[in-house]
């Protein structure tokens, strides 16, 4: 009677210690400074995949330096609508971004955007880059000329280079 018993307190014991608690992530609320061209007020477009991680742990995807991806390395929160492309040195916003951004670009008319940003540096049917402080701001309108995406880098406008 003692073998069987301690068989299954052997048993029981070891299927305990094979158990792992898993937390889900928590990030805190997404704050985008358009100004100064930084996420949370630590993450700017050179940051690091790690940096980004550690910052923001609640992302979905990533990819590590040294990959093969198409785009490079980055860190990716699709549920969110911001993605960090770490190799390219340039943060992604669309139209869908839950988080708060120091200006309220998104769907802001195309036509309303001087007050905050001044001239265009570079013009596009689509599109319009902005010389900034820390780099280049490029916002992407949709037909009815409003912003449905935002990039940007740390890097010129002849200098960056964008994932297609």
């Amino acid at each position: 009677m003692k073998i069987p018993a301690l068989l299954l307190l052997t048993f029981f014991s070891a299927a305990a210690t094979q158990a792992q608690l898993k937390t889900t992530p928590v990030c805190r609320e997404i704050n985008v400074d358009i100004i100064e061209g930084s996420v949370n007020k630590v993450l700017l477009p050179g940051s690091t995949v790690g940096q980004i991680k550690l910052a923001l742990p609640c992302f979905t995807s990533f990819e590590e330096e040294g990959t093969t991806a198409t785009c490079g390395a980055g860190v990716f929160y699709k549920d969110k609508d911001i993605s960090f492309y770490t190799t390219r040195d340039y943060i992604e916003i669309g139209p869908n971004f839950k988080g708060q951004l120091s200006i309220p670009l998104m769907g802001a008319a195309r036509n309303s955007l001087f007050k905050w940003l001044g001239n265009a540096q570079i013009k596009d049917v689509n599109w319009d880059a902005f010389k900034t402080a820390y780099g280049i701001l490029i916002l992407y309108y949709n037909s009815a000329s409003k912003v449905n995406k935002i990039q940007f880098s740390s890097k010129q406008a002849n200098a960056i280079e964008l994932c297609q």
